[in-house]
């Protein structure tokens, strides 16, 4: 279920749209059924009772997915729309709740008169946030689709500015992992005629905030979407550097294990099992490609164990913990040969020093 706002400057444009012909009523109040102009006339009346109100008009479409298509009959979809009002505090004022037939998805119109019945203010404070978290409320109570966010809008049918702000969600959406920092960003956006620029704390060079702008419409990242805010941008370059700066480490810290490696295998074994070759991998070596090629493994009767199966990816290990975990492995593999050449060396000049020396 999504709510979403629609300004709306007048009651004659207002009920006139949702009162298109394929259409239906499903509920209304204070209101004269079911000439337009008598409704638009009762709205415009009860406005006299407070004339403070520049604009008394509220719009809302409730949306729902075609998957719940089958489900959602009228009495349900009515349900759900009073229970809406009632948390967003539309409530004691006249309204129209209206039920369009044009499309797949199941959606219908309220328009309600921010001037109640006894001339209070429907207020509109926090007016999205508040439908945000009501319609969650709503999908899970009535175990509704939850559409996969911004996704699942049709492209198609916007309107300026939504047209611009969704081309301006998708290429930030589509870019934003091939870009390290905020340079990248704004030249990737640059080449889709998207610009960029920040907002700063007072007279400092301290940015609090981005707006992006394309077509004549410019929106500040968090309007865009609240995942686009300066703050969690900043954080998300932050965290791809770092993650950059680990990369780099893991693999200094893997060509350098590989290199202790083949130094102690040779060593203790010669260059036997496909040590010498980094292109070619035989039945006694492991393959990883790339300019590491082959890497031999220990025979199956030496003292020294290492599998092709232990060097192997895990299922569910990321590529970091892949690579950190056989860095180490490598390490503790090739700190073993080291010790099991010292021992050979050791055993070899045991013998030498006891073989009996032949007089002449």
């Amino acid at each position: 279920m999504i709510g979403k706002i629609i300004a709306g400057s007048s009651f004659a444009g207002t009920v006139g749209y949702v009162m298109k012909e394929q259409s239906r009523i499903l509920a209304a109040e204070g209101i004269t059924l079911p000439d337009v102009r008598e409704m638009v006339q009762d709205f415009k009346d009860q406005t006299l009772l407070n004339p403070r109100i520049k604009n008394a008009v509220g719009h809302i479409s409730l949306s729902f997915s075609a998957k719940d298509g089958v489900r959602m009959i009228d009495a349900l979809m009515l349900d759900i729309a009073q229970e809406y009002m009632q948390r967003m505090g539309i409530t004691d004022t006249q309204y129209l709740l209206v039920r369009h037939l044009d499309q797949p998805h199941p959606h219908c119109h309220l328009v309600y008169n921010r001037v109640g019945n006894n001339g209070q203010t429907i207020s509109d404070r926090n007016i999205k946030i508040r439908n945000a978290k009501v319609c969650r409320v709503l999908t899970e109570k009535y175990g509704l689709h939850l559409a996969p966010g911004k996704e699942s809008v049709r492209r198609e049918r916007l309107r300026e500015p939504d047209k611009t702000k969704y081309e301006i969600y998708d290429a930030i959406k589509a870019n934003l992992p091939n870009c390290s920092n905020w340079i990248d960003l704004e030249l990737r956006l640059k080449e889709r005629g998207i610009s960029m620029r920040y907002k700063y704390c007072g007279s400092t060079n301290q940015k609090q905030g981005v707006l992006f702008s394309k077509n004549g419409f410019e929106f500040s990242g968090s309007k865009i979407d609240r995942q686009f805010s300066y703050s969690k941008l900043n954080r998300h370059f932050t965290q791809a550097q770092q993650q950059t700066q680990y990369r780099a480490m893991l693999a200094k810290g893997f060509h350098a294990a590989i290199g202790n490696y083949r130094s102690a295998f040779t060593d203790l074994f010669g260059n036997m099992g496909g040590g010498g070759n980094k292109g070619q991998a035989d039945a006694g070596s492991i393959n990883f490609g790339g300019n590491i090629g082959a890497l031999p493994l220990p025979p199956n009767d030496s003292p020294v164990g290492l599998s092709a199966d232990q060097l192997q990816r895990k299922p569910g290990e990321s590529p970091e913990e892949h690579i950190a975990r056989i860095t180490a492995l490598l390490n503790t593999v090739a700190e073993a040969m080291a010790v099991a050449t010292m021992e050979q060396k050791r055993k070899l000049r045991d013998r030498k020093a006891n073989k009996p020396k032949m007089k002449l």
